[in-house]
């Protein structure tokens, strides 16, 4: 498996930045900012972004930026109906996002490999739960990280129902490349929703983490589960959407700003496509993986 280059000095300053921010407090702003109703807010943000970024806005449902009601409309705009088609064969497993592959292997017993000389642990990015972490070990993951330019919308990877949810409190690094490979363990160290699923290939995570400016997730069978911020620190289980069903490619939830999906499955399930790699950039829809027989 191919593995991203090592931690420069950039890398590390970049961090060295991030320790020292309020991050929390700087993503409260961009929460309010970015849900603004003020044409003058929601106007001078999307001039800025749009320049920043090349942007196709001819997929979009809606191509004209500025008649979304706000900036946090326009980031999670919706696509064209068949913008994104969907590999409905129960062989494959789907991307769930638009996005590009930051790791992507087998877990070496609950080892999870982060960057070069960087790995986490299933016990620390499933907040201790022994019964998911059993289910996992050894399986397979998928690190997907969602640029600012890409679709914020993230969709099941295979049709499934709901068995549990666990939002976990926690910092707000970035999780851009630099940072992946800077900050130790930074997927579990961020706040993020657990969302897993009951499949016909065993059970599925997928498992939206936050990040800097990125003030709040939204699911479609949890509703927004982070905002505003807890004072209890502790994992938190949320029982809404418990036994929702889903379709392969049907909207699971959103980004309000840009983050990171880890994808997990069971030992043994599932072979990632040959092609799959650090740097791979993969669309939603396309197979990413084929089921074991």
């Amino acid at each position: 498996m191919t593995e991203v280059p090592a931690v420069s000095t950039g890398d590390r300053l970049f961090a060295a930045l991030q320790y020292v921010l309020p991050k929390h407090l700087m993503s409260r702003a961009i929460y309010a900012i970015t849900r603004s109703q003020s044409t003058f807010v929601k106007n001078t943000f999307l001039r800025i972004f749009l320049n920043l970024f090349d942007i196709n806005m001819a997929e979009a449902a809606q191509p004209d930026p500025f008649a979304y009601r706000t900036f946090n409309d326009f980031f999670t705009r919706a696509l064209k109906p068949g913008a994104r088609p969907i590999a409905i064969e129960q062989e494959f497993i789907v991307s769930p996002v638009d996005g590009t592959v930051s790791q992507v292997g087998e877990l070496l017993n609950e080892s999870i490999l982060q960057a070069k000389g960087q790995h986490y642990t299933l016990q620390e990015l499933l907040a201790g739960d022994e019964e998911s972490i059993t289910t996992y070990r050894n399986g397979s993951f998928a690190c997907i990280y969602l640029a600012p330019y890409n679709y914020h919308r993230i969709h099941m990877p295979y049709a499934g129902e709901a068995v549990k949810n666990i939002y976990v409190p926690g910092e707000l690094f970035s999780v851009n490349a630099s940072t992946a490979r800077a900050v130790p363990r930074v997927f579990a160290r961020n706040e993020r929703l657990i969302c897993e699923f009951t499949t016909p290939v065993g059970r599925v995570a997928v498992i939206l983490v936050g990040a800097l400016h990125v003030g709040s997730i939204e699911t479609v069978h949890c509703g927004e589960v982070n905002p505003p911020p807890r004072r209890n620190k502790r994992p938190e289980i949320v029982a809404k959407g418990v036994g929702r069903e889903f379709d392969k490619g049907e909207e699971l939830g959103r980004f309000n700003m840009g983050s990171t999906v880890v994808l997990l499955f069971e030992r043994g399930r599932i072979h990632w496509d040959s092609s799959l790699h650090p740097n791979t950039t993969v669309q939603l829809g396309r197979p990413i993986a084929r089921v074991l027989q």
